[in-house]
């Protein structure tokens, strides 16, 4: 079983700066996939940002330039760093883990939720 706990949510002014980490724990043989997801209110879960265990990372367009993922291996942490956010930024944002654990094999993990709310 993998546990994920997420923090660095809140509230910001546009313009403003927030960072996200995403913390597993748990019987974790290896990690491959992390990544960070977002949903609105009315909205589909959205992409946001992933990297792979050899560092490579994907952005969707709308965050392309103001976000940037990195993970720490030895920690099993995955971070967000957003900056420049507008209001359209607004959302809760879910950590998702791609890891492999004795019991369960390889399967994905989503965090609890964080809120981030950006005002005009």
């Amino acid at each position: 079983q993998v546990q994920l706990v997420e923090s660095g949510g809140g509230l910001v002014q546009a313009g403003g700066s927030l960072r996200l980490s995403c913390a597993a724990s748990g019987s974790i043989v290896s990690i491959n996939a992390m990544g960070w997801y977002r949903q609105a209110p009315g909205k589909r879960r959205e992409l946001v940002a992933t990297i792979n265990s050899g560092g490579s990372t994907n952005y969707a367009d709308s965050v392309k330039g103001r976000f940037t993922i990195a993970r720490d291996n030895a920690k099993n942490t995955v971070y967000l760093q957003m900056n420049s956010l507008r209001p359209e930024d607004t959302a809760v944002y879910y950590c998702n883990v791609e890891a492999r654990t004795v019991v369960a094999g390889r399967r994905g993990y989503w965090g609890q939720g964080t809120q981030v709310t950006v005002s005009s």
